[in-house]
């Protein structure tokens, strides 16, 4: 029987993508570890491998198809003695849409056959049963028992493996239909809205994979985190005067020190400090880490990436900076795989370069709190003889996540991250 190819879930939080191009085409012979296609998810542009051998029988998804939803077939794939006639007629329709599953246009496997191939990319998945098994059951199964009121753990599969499909779920009895939940008024749609400047010149900007997840995932951070902001003032004249010095020496290796890179080591060795700040949320618990793994926003076009610096309290100044350009480059390509923006239980915004004085960054869930750093200025200070001098003064916030951290834990972990920025030559020890 031939192997459905899926649409894979290259991130966790990806729900669609973008077939951004084939490498493969109809007729070509493909072996495990064989790249297939080019996806673009909502943080990255990856390679799709084949699990699978056999010969692609049919491409589902032309290249440049927006918004697939994971789990839906994007292509086919023949075993040894299989021909195209074995995909199912309603595959080959021209000009109609490709099935929910091809798995639905075939007859269902007989009892005493051999077990069907398992497919390129594991089957879609139900809630787990009552029993504590997995119910398998295609996308459009799904669908159907949702909109039904089916329960998938009380039906009995019948295509391959025992997976659920469109039949199955239509000839299950539907659950007692609950009374419906009072209206919620509706936020106004992009139509209404759009109708409100009908008389004024503008441009439709459709939103890519990147801006839907920035927009779903920061709307839910400020509706369900309970932010509180703690603010200090930190002065940088001792650290810039140890920064020049340090370049100084470090130009040769083609190395140079920016101010981020001292706030993220003064961050990781302050999560170090207090411990208990190295947290992050986890629903029913709170998970505390051991190393420090700092993630840093990085602006792209159309949004912005947190690469996370891995064991950041361990490494050199020099070896941040270097690793930090590194994944800088990677983010602005849109090149960084999951593991290279994936953790972290903190994370730093820098807007001082763009000369922003103060602001309060949102939580990146499910992060415990996030830096907000503004620029150096010059500004007057009384020195701690009383006198009035003048001193390059940076103004940080932190934003906390209070089910996490609490007010005086949070301002500890400040105090400290600002000890360590007045006094960098501690860091190196």
């Amino acid at each position: 029987m031939p192997t459905e190819i899926l649409m894979p879930a290259l991130s966790p939080t990806m729900e669609e993508g973008t077939l951004a191009k084939w490498l493969v085409k109809e007729g070509d012979a493909v072996s495990a570890g064989d790249l297939l296609a080019e996806i673009e998810t909502d943080k990255a542009t990856m390679e799709f491998e084949a699990v699978d051998e056999g010969t692609i029988g049919r491409i589902l998804i032309p290249e440049g198809t927006e918004s697939v939803k994971v789990n839906s077939p994007i292509a086919v794939i023949l075993a040894e003695g299989e021909s195209e006639a074995d995909i199912g007629s309603a595959v080959a329709v021209a000009g109609t849409a490709p099935p929910e599953s091809v798995a639905e246009v075939m007859p269902p496997a007989p009892a005493a056959a051999e077990p069907a191939p398992a497919t390129s990319v594991p089957p879609a998945v139900s809630p787990i049963s009552p029993e504590g098994n997995r119910v398998f059951a295609s996308p459009l199964a799904r669908r159907i028992a949702a909109d039904r009121g089916i329960d998938l753990s009380q039906v009995k599969g019948s295509g391959p493996k025992g997976r659920i499909v469109k039949a199955d779920v239509e000839s299950a009895p539907a659950l007692p239909v609950a009374p419906p939940a009072a209206p919620v008024p509706d936020a106004p749609g992009g139509e209404a809205i759009k109708a409100m400047f009908e008389d004024r010149e503008f441009e439709e900007v459709p939103l890519d994979g990147m801006r839907k997840i920035i927009a779903a995932r920061l709307g839910e951070a400020k509706q369900t985190i309970p932010h509180f902001y703690l603010r200090r003032d930190i002065r940088l004249d001792d650290l810039l005067g140890f920064r020049s010095q340090a370049n100084r020496q470090l130009e040769a290796r083609g190395v140079k020190l920016s101010v981020n890179d001292f706030i993220i080591k003064a961050c990781a060795l302050a999560l170090q400090t207090v411990p208990e700040a190295n947290a992050v949320w986890a629903g029913d618990r709170i998970i505390k880490l051991k190393p420090s793994d700092v993630a840093v926003a990085v602006a792209v076009e159309g949004g912005l990436f947190t690469p996370v610096l891995r064991d950041a309290h361990l490494k050199t100044l020099s070896t941040l900076s270097t690793e930090m350009k590194e994944l800088a480059a990677l983010a602005r390509d849109r090149k960084l795989a999951p593991h290279q923006y994936q953790g972290g239980s903190f994370a730093i915004s820098n807007l001082g370069m763009f000369g922003i004085k103060n602001f309060d960054a949102v939580i990146n869930p499910p992060h415990g709190s996030i830096l907000a750093v503004g620029a150096g200025e010059k500004a007057p200070v009384v020195n701690d003889d009383g006198e009035l001098a003048v001193a390059t003064v940076m103004s940080v916030t932190l934003s906390v996540d209070h089910r996490v951290i609490d007010g005086a834990l949070g301002a500890e972990f400040l105090s400290a991250v600002k000890t360590n920025l007045e006094n960098p030559i501690g860091m190196l020890a």
